[in-house]
């Protein structure tokens, strides 16, 4: 899948299914910079963790979400048939055994027979053929409807058997089934955009639905019915404080037990005794990417010399300093450095205001007497927005704003409330240049980003990008096994993106979470600090809740 991250963003929560624009603890992961959670002392049930989150969830059926905030949550209700291990390599999550047939066209699920719904029914193979029907059905407003587009058949033998068959090869084939299953006796002939269950949801995963109070929070608590083992946690909070600041100070205050720090408040306001006595930080490269995003349907951004002078106007190492404090890196295209997929030897274009200047004045923009650019009486200016309550992106439109403004060109910043943001600005294409990010799965396919055919309200094009090469490529790299194959036509992508430039891709920062050192259990690993939720615990002495 993929889900827009008002904190970050893309084909992520849990496996390659999931595309989210916007998350703390779910991401490839390294090792704690302080002492580890883990302690002799014995796990317990009981207590609560609050996690604060800046974006309040738009609703709480997956297939409807694109945000980060929604699947956050929907992430502890719902599971997929596979998820990915803390390797990052895929397993079975509802389904205890699968087996892909030798020319990859055939997906065979044995699912467990231990499940159950929160509402007690049990869970069947009739749930994973309603849940891939509706997500097929044109009349569901879902933005990962193409990964099941590409089945040919699914068929349920029996209530514990489901048989998917493609047409052709299919490379995100098996990934795509950790998207999460529907209750079908909940759902089954109705709208699903009238359903309760986008705020009361029923599903099979650790934690079940008890609370939404609007603009506060969300509470969950423990599943003990379920199949992997209860969770020691009683209940699971996400608290909604749309400015970091102010969850930094609740952080400090036992107000919230989680949250995803700032690069500055990691670095220079966490570095004391009584902080690491109280909790345990933890720093590993994130799977996303923040960009700037050019509406190409704007006249001003059809030029691609006008995009590209942005590109070279703006310092990309400043924004590493001067944002992250040095936990990031350059991003030179829609790949995370390091993947199999990434093309170390794409051209990105260098910090270069002489070169930005060129390029606008090729364009026609001639220097104006307020030294603002103009071309036929108008000046060069256009509005970045953004999301409310991220100081990083807010530092980050400062910035590029002031070297935008060197090479004559001038720019407004408007924040948004996050539902505002998506629902207003972005799927109504009603801005001129958005600041985003975007969580990136393990498999490179961004056919849902990039292809022309996913520029409707709602999907994940909003942008406009249209070009016919791209298209063919994408195709071309989810419709083959051959890894070789597969990197040749991302490489190619990559060079293309690099040089219309519809995102300046800015960069990629570290994931910075921090945990209360009551929270014991906690094992970092390649996928986060997240994969073993269930078994996180606070001992019996030092619970709270």
């Amino acid at each position: 899948m993929i889900v827009r991250h008002g904190l970050q963003r893309w084909r992520y929560y849990g496996i390659a299914g999931l595309i989210c624009l916007l998350c703390a603890a779910c991401s490839a992961g390294e090792t704690p910079t302080s002492r580890s959670s883990s302690s002799a002392a014995p796990p317990a049930y009981g207590d609560t963790l609050v996690e604060g989150t800046i974006g309040e969830a738009s609703t709480l059926i997956p297939i409807l979400a694109s945000d980060s905030a929604s699947h956050g949550v929907a992430g502890l209700i719902y599971n997929g048939l596979i998820k990915y291990d803390k390797d990052l390599k895929i397993v079975g999550d509802l389904a205890e055994s699968y087996q892909v047939s030798p020319d990859g066209l055939t997906i065979f699920f044995k699912l467990r027979k231990n499940v159950t719904w929160h509402d007690g029914k049990p869970f069947t193979s009739r749930d994973v053929l309603y849940t891939y029907r509706i997500i097929i059905d044109p009349k569901t407003p879902t933005a990962y409807s193409e990964d099941f587009k590409q089945v040919a058949a699914v068929t349920t033998p029996d209530s514990h058997t489901v048989v998917v068959r493609y047409a052709k090869p299919y490379a995100p084939a098996l990934a795509s089934w950790a998207a999460a299953i529907l209750p079908s006796h909940l759902l089954e002939g109705q709208d699903i955009t009238r359903s309760p269950l986008a705020r009361k949801p029923v599903g099979t995963g650790p934690f079940r639905f008890a609370e939404w109070v609007a603009g506060q929070k969300i509470v969950l608590e423990a599943n003990k019915a379920y199949f992997e083992g209860r969770p020691y946690l009683d209940r699971y909070v996400f608290r909604l404080i749309p400015d970091t600041s102010t969850m930094y100070m609740e952080l400090k205050a036992g107000g919230i037990d989680q949250m995803g720090l700032t690069p500055v408040q990691f670095a220079r306001q966490t570095d004391t005794p009584r902080f690491k006595a109280a909790f345990n930080k933890y720093r590993y490269p994130s799977n996303g990417y923040l960009y700037l995003g050019y509406n190409l349907r704007h006249p001003l951004f059809k030029d691609v010399r006008v995009r590209r002078a942005m590109t070279a106007a703006i310092n990309k190492d400043e924004l590493i300093q001067g944002v992250l404090f040095g936990m990031g890196q350059k991003a030179n295209g829609p790949m995370i450095p390091g993947r199999w997929a990434h093309n170390p030897n794409v051209k990105d274009i260098p910090f270069d205001p002489a070169y930005a200047r060129q390029l606008l004045s090729e364009a026609g923009w001639e220097p104006g007497r307020d030294g603002v650019l103009q071309k036929d009486g108008k000046p060069l200016r256009f509005t970045i927005l953004t999301n409310q309550g991220n100081q990083q992106r807010l530092m980050t439109a400062q910035i590029i704003q002031q070297r935008l403004k060197q090479v004559g060109v001038d720019v407004r910043i408007r924040i948004v409330e996050w539902a505002a943001f998506l629902k207003e600005f972005i799927d109504k294409g009603n801005f001129e240049v958005v600041l985003l990010a975007w969580m990136t799965s393990q498999d490179p396919d961004m056919y849902d980003i990039w292809h022309s055919s996913k520029t409707k309200p709602g999907e994940l094009n909003f942008i406009g990008y249209n070009n016919p090469e791209v298209d063919r490529l994408l195709e071309k790299g989810r419709s083959t096994f051959d890894i070789e194959k597969r990197k040749k036509a991302y490489y190619r992508i990559q060079d293309i993106l690099a040089e219309e430039q519809p995102y300046t891709f800015l960069y990629v920062p570290d994931n910075l979470p921090v945990v209360s050192s009551r929270i014991h259990g906690i094992e970092p690993a390649p996928a986060g600090i997240g994969h073993n939720l269930i078994r996180w615990y606070v001992p019996k002495q030092e619970q709270r809740y």
